[in-house]
């Protein structure tokens, strides 16, 4: 995925490393047969896995992360982002990282300092707003989730290992961005 990616943001004129990266989770239901690391999210209801992505501005995948529901935000986020650290040679740019409120807290921000030094941007929806909001930055990881579940195997979770999900999403993704080339 990592080589398409870079096609995709020069063929933007984008340079190949992002600068900035959007962190989020999305919870999936299982299906029944899955009975490996589900979890319940009791936020959102939902018996099944949490999804954490990290996304460039260009609504590309830099890297996912598929846990059990019950993973909380914070914890989920430092492991992710542990894979996108990782991946230092190709994401050398990279200084900001935008959350929303469940990756809010001191701790995590100086995690993400301290381990990645990074900084952590954190996009709150206003008190007054009522109905839909567009928030600056946080809507570009909602549109990639929107493209993935596009995908009818993704809109559920059916396999029984975690890590042949994220595969599934990283097919996903190199099939959205071979589109965009062409």
């Amino acid at each position: 995925t990592t080589v398409v990616r870079v096609w995709v943001r020069i063929e933007h004129q984008r340079h190949p490393s992002p600068s900035e990266a959007i962190i989020d989770s999305q919870s999936v239901k299982s299906a029944a047969m899955v009975s490996q690391l589900v979890g319940f999210d009791a936020g959102k209801k939902i018996k099944g896995r949490k999804r954490f992505m990290t996304v460039d501005t260009l609504r590309l995948v830099l890297r996912v992360l598929v846990t059990a529901a019950n993973v909380g935000e914070r914890e989920g986020g430092k492991q992710v982002l542990k894979r996108v650290k990782q991946s230092n040679q190709k994401i050398s740019r990279l200084t900001k990282i935008w959350v929303d409120g469940g990756f809010d807290g001191e701790p995590f921000m100086h995690w993400v300092m301290n381990f990645c030094r990074w900084i952590v941007q954190v996009v709150l929806r206003s008190q007054e707003a009522k109905g839909f909001v567009l928030l600056k930055k946080r809507w570009l990881v909602e549109r990639t989730f929107g493209w993935l579940t596009g995908c009818r195997r993704l809109v559920r979770d059916y396999e029984l290992l975690p890590e042949t999900s994220e595969t599934f999403i990283y097919l996903a993704m190199i099939r959205i961005m071979v589109r965009r080339l062409a």
